[in-house]
């Protein structure tokens, strides 16, 4: 569609006319169209939106620039996938201007699958190596207690996530303390206040046992605008936590890293205070069943010992019964008490008679086998008898001294030595 520029008039210098701003947008979009309709572009989806009547917007971007899109139902009706933010797409169609806001915008007539974009690649690749590191293991999840007696909450001071978090807070549990740890929860500076202000959650914990429970929240938004819950850095501190995290990032269908690192995730922010936060009237609830155990608790103890006074009471209205009784429990026990000793006496008794017997029985047959050796003894040294020997016809020979002669060359010519015999002595000269 052609639409009439307005022309200058008059002599000497010429002056620019003066454009209606509707005029200016049709001449710019006459200039568009001609100049580059139609287009094929291709970039990262970013923003992307359906409305209840089936168009679709979104931005269409790259490192160095964006464009916003709009593509209309009967053409998002016929595409073979579902476009999701961070996919890269090739579409084509034509530069136009929306006048009312002066916005150029490109209307897509196709539009087909390049790829997923840089951003969503970054995230798988970062969440399949952090699944490896064990970050998102089951295992080291704490559980998040039901009735927590402190709460913190990591965001930013101005998100509209906090004052849900702290509408839904006051309303369920007026009665517990809520520390706030603000952090930039958007931009390049995200990830490090973000971090910051989770080290200092931990800190005041490990000083005070407090918040018992954290809550990182944040509203929902674009892939780029949730990135910095995808830091590498955030959630290497997100698993060092002392307390249990709850992570509320987003929608429903956004995930990040923090997610799956924390050990509790939750569709929506307030969802998050939700799940951490037993409401009032059920923990008043709980209160009345625990009071109730309590009271009937009470009142069978009460009843119990009401009989046990009973009891007592009637052992004091009736003395001289509770005296037979115990009467009789005496006799009982000096009964037994004397068969007791009666028995233990018998048994002493039969003790030591088997112990004499034994010791009897066991000196006998010492005393039996010391004869038995003596008598061998006494044959051994009769065998050694030197009279034995000098009845056999030798004899013994000794000096003057008496020292026994057993050589020739202990004698001497004219020597007298005395020579024993089996029946008496003699002296004998040597020659």
């Amino acid at each position: 569609m052609n639409h009439a520029v307005p022309q200058v008039s008059g002599g000497g210098a010429s002056l620019p006319e003066t454009w209606d701003v509707g005029v200016l947008m049709l001449a710019v979009a006459d200039a568009l169209s001609a100049r580059f309709n139609p287009v094929q572009v291709r970039g990262e989806l970013s923003g992307f939106s359906r409305a209840a009547s089936g168009h679709c917007y979104f931005s269409l971007k790259d490192t160095q620039g964006q464009v916003r899109c709009a593509m209309f139902r009967r053409v998002s009706a016929s595409l073979g996938f579902v476009p999701r933010d961070g996919d890269r797409v090739e579409v084509r169609g034509k530069l136009d201007v929306y006048g009312p806001r002066g916005d150029l915008q490109l209307i897509v007539e196709g539009m087909r699958q390049a790829g997923q974009g840089d951003l969503f690649e970054q995230f798988m690749r970062l969440k399949a190596r952090l699944q490896e590191q064990g970050l998102f293991d089951a295992v080291r999840k704490k559980s998040v207690p039901a009735m927590p007696q402190s709460i913190g909450v990591v965001t930013s001071l101005g998100a509209a996530a906090l004052r849900d978090v702290a509408s839904t807070l006051t309303r369920r549990v007026p009665h517990i303390p809520i520390t706030i740890f603000p952090a930039s929860v958007q931009g390049v500076q995200a990830p490090d206040e973000l971090c910051a202000a989770l080290r200092q959650a931990f800190d005041v914990n490990a000083r005070t046992g407090h918040p018992q429970v954290l809550l990182l929240v944040r509203g929902g938004g674009a892939l780029e605008d949730l990135w910095a819950f995808n830091s590498e850095m955030l959630a290497h501190t997100l698993a060092q936590a002392p307390m249990p995290v709850v992570c509320g990032v987003g929608h429903e269908t956004d995930f990040t890293i923090a997610d799956f690192v924390a050990d509790l995730r939750a569709p929506t922010p307030t969802a998050a205070a939700e799940l951490c936060a037993t409401d009032r009237e059920t923990a008043m609830n709980l209160a009345d069943r625990c009071g109730q155990r309590l009271s009937d608790a009470v009142l069978k103890k009460l009843d119990m010992q009401a009989q046990h006074l009973d009891r007592l009471a009637q052992y004091l209205a009736r003395p001289s019964d509770r005296i037979a009784v115990q009467q009789r429990r005496l006799q009982q026990l000096e009964h037994a008490l004397s068969h007791q000793s009666t028995l233990r006496m018998k048994r002493e008794i039969q003790t030591v008679q088997m112990l004499a017997a034994d010791y009897s029985s066991r000196f006998e047959r010492h005393l039996q086998t010391r004869s038995v050796k003596l008598a061998h003894l006494e044959s051994l040294l009769h065998s050694f008898d030197p009279r034995l020997v000098l009845q056999r016809g030798y004899a013994w020979l000794s000096n003057e001294a008496g020292q026994a002669v057993t050589g020739v060359h202990q004698t001497h010519s004219g020597q007298i030595l005395r020579a024993s015999l089996a029946d008496g002595e003699v002296d004998l000269t040597v020659r």
